[in-house]
C-alpha cells in the first residue's frame, strides 16, 4: 500500500486486521432468511451485529425480533451537535441461499481469506457493505478528534431482504419514531468497477407470481388422448412465449403505462460508461451474446428497462426414459422488473389479464402472486447528498470523476424513502464481478476498505452541509 494521503484512510488501515477479522467471523454465521431451518442462524447475525455495533461504540442497539418479521437490528448514535444532520442507513444481514455447493470453489460459510479476496455467503450482500460502517465511524472518529460522529446516526438492518422483505413496512411503521431521516443512505449496491467508482442513481421494482395450468384431472395416455385434450405443458408454453414481442418487448397491454424513459442525458450519461459488452457477457454474464429489448442498450436493459422473465418452469415427466403421457399440471414462476413509475399493483394487474386471455379452452389458470411487490426507486442526481456522496467516493478512489449508474436489482429503499419522508442515497462498493446471489461469492477486501473510507468521509461531507444545505436539495426520490 502506498502512504495514506488522509487522516480517514490512515484511520481505515490501521483498524483494517482486526474489522477484517470481525466481518469473518460474521460471515460464517449462515443466516439464510429463506430457509425457515435457519431461522436461529438469523438470530445469532442479529446478535453478532448488534454486539459490534455496541463495541464500536454505539449507545443505544436493540435487536428487533416481536412479531413475525425475523430479527432486525436498530442502532442509533446521537451527534451531541445542535440541528445535526439526522442519517439513517439502511442495509440487511441475511443472505441467499448457498445450494450447489459442489459449484464453490470454497465452502460458503468459512469465509476463506486468499489473496486479498473474502470468500463466502454474504462477503459482499451485504454484509460486507454493512461492516464497512463499523470501520468507517471509528475512522472518522480518529480522523476528527470527535467522541460522537458529526451527524446523529441510525442504523436499521433487516434480516429478511433476501426474502423479499415481506414484514418491512410493518417494521418501518412500528419504529417510525426512531427514525428521523434528513439523508437516507443505502449500503446495498455497488460501483461499475474497481476502478471506476460510481453512485447508484436507480434501482428497479419487482413483482413475482407462480403460473399453475392444469388440465386432465389425470395423466392421460398421449397417443389414445393426444391430440383431443389440451396439454397444460403445451399451453404454458404458449402463454409464455406471448410475454414478449419480436423485439422482445414486453407485449403485456398496459405494460409501459407509466414508464419514465431515461431522458437524452440519462441516455447519454450511461453511453459514456466505460463499458466491454463482450468481457462482460463472457465474464460475469457468463453467457454467449446480448440479447434483450430492441433500440436499448445492454447497459440499459439492465437498469432503466422494465423486464419479464421466466424464472422456472415444470410439470409432466422429466425422469429418465419416457413417459408417453399428457400432464394433468404445468407450473411457471415469472418475475417482473420496473422502471420509475410503473406500480406493482397496476402491473399485477396488466399481466393478470394478459395471461388469462391467453389461457386456451382446456385449462384452468391459477396465479399465485408473491406479495404486493415492491416499486422502484430513482434518485435525484443534482441533490446536494447525492453529490456529497460522489464527493466522498472521490475521496476514497483518488479521484475526481465518480460516475452515475443505475442497478437492476431491487429493494425496499422506495418503501423507505415513502415512509421516512427523506432523499436517498446509495453507498456500497459490490461489483458484477463479485458473483451476488451465485456460487462464489467473494469481494476485494482491498475494495472494502475503499468503502469504509468513503463512509468515513461521508459523515464529514454530510455534516458540512448541514439540514439547511440538504433541505434547499429539494427531495431527491421519484418513483
Amino acid at each position: 500500500m502506498t502512504a495514506a494521503s488522509n487522516p480517514e484512510r490512515q484511520a481505515v488501515r490501521d483498524g483494517a486486521q482486526q474489522w477484517l477479522e470481525v466481518l469473518r467471523d460474521w460471515v460464517r454465521i449462515p443466516s439464510v432468511s429463506a430457509d425457515p431451518g435457519h431461522r436461529a442462524d438469523v438470530a445469532r447475525s442479529a446478535g453478532y451485529l448488534a454486539e459490534q455495533l455496541s463495541a464500536v461504540g454505539f449507545p443505544q442497539v436493540r435487536v428487533l425480533d416481536s412479531g413475525p418479521a425475523l430479527p432486525a437490528v436498530l442502532a442509533h448514535w446521537p451527534s451531541g451537535e445542535p440541528d445535526a444532520v439526522r442519517v439513517v442507513v439502511y442495509g440487511h444481514h441475511d443472505v441467499q441461499p448457498a445450494d450447489g455447493e459442489d459449484r464453490w470453489s470454497h465452502p460458503p460459510f468459512e469465509a476463506t481469506l486468499v489473496d486479498g479476496v473474502l470468500h463466502g455467503r454474504g462477503a459482499s450482500d451485504d454484509k460486507g457493505n454493512i461492516a464497512m460502517h463499523l470501520l468507517g465511524v471509528r475512522a472518522h472518529l480518529q480522523a476528527t478528534g470527535r467522541s460522537a460522529p458529526a451527524v446523529d446516526l441510525t442504523l436499521l438492518v433487516e434480516g429478511e431482504e433476501e426474502s423479499g422483505s415481506p414484514h418491512f413496512a410493518e417494521l418501518l411503521a412500528r419504529h417510525r419514531d426512531e427514525l428521523p431521516a434528513d439523508v437516507v443512505v443505502v449500503s446495498d449496491t455497488g460501483i461499475f468497477g474497481p476502478d471506476t467508482p460510481s453512485v447508484c442513481v436507480g434501482m428497479r421494482g419487482l413483482v413475482a407470481c407462480e403460473v399453475h395450468l392444469h388440465g386432465p384431472d389425470v395423466d392421460l395416455h398421449s397417443g389414445t388422448f393426444g391430440g383431443a385434450v389440451a396439454n397444460p405443458v403445451t399451453e404454458l408454453v404458449r402463454m409464455l412465449a406471448g410475454l414478449h414481442d419480436a423485439d422482445r418487448r414486453i407485449a403485456v397491454p398496459g405494460f409501459y403505462d407509466d414508464v419514465v424513459e431515461p431522458t437524452p442525458q440519462e441516455r447519454a450519461d450511461t453511453d459514456a460508461l466505460p463499458f466491454d459488452e463482450a468481457e462482460w457477457i463472457t465474464g460475469p454474464a457468463g453467457s454467449r451474446a446480448a440479447v434483450g429489448e430492441a433500440g436499448w442498450s445492454t447497459l440499459e436493459r439492465v437498469g432503466a428497462r422494465p423486464t419479464a422473465e421466466i424464472n422456472g418452469i415444470w410439470g409432466g415427466y422429466t425422469g429418465p426414459g419416457t413417459k408417453t403421457i399428457i400432464p394433468t399440471d404445468a407450473y411457471a414462476k415469472l418475475t417482473f422488473r420496473l422502471v420509475g413509475g410503473q406500480r406493482p399493483d397496476h402491473i399485477r394487474e396488466c399481466v393478470q389479464r394478459h395471461l388469462q386471455s391467453l389461457a386456451g379452452p382446456g385449462v384452468t389458470l391459477d396465479i399465485s402472486w408473491e406479495s404486493e411487490g415492491v416499486a422502484p426507486l430513482k434518485v435525484d442526481t443534482t441533490h446536494p447528498a447525492t453529490a456529497a456522496t460522489r464527493r466522498a467516493l472521490g475521496a476514497a478512489f483518488d479521484t475526481g470523476t465518480v460516475l452515475l449508474t443505475r442497478e437492476g436489482g431491487s429493494g425496499p429503499e422506495a418503501e423507505i424513502a415513502g415512509r421516512l419522508q427523506a432523499p436517498v442515497v446509495f453507498l456500497g462498493v459490490m461489483t458484477d464481478e463479485d458473483r451476488i446471489h451465485a456460487p462464489d461469492e467473494r469481494a476485494p477486501v482491498e475494495l472494502l476498505l475503499k468503502g469504509c473510507e468513503a463512509v468515513a468521509h461521508l459523515w464529514r461531507e454530510l455534516a458540512a452541509l448541514g439540514r439547511a444545505g440538504l433541505t434547499a436539495g429539494g427531495a431527491a426520490v421519484a418513483g
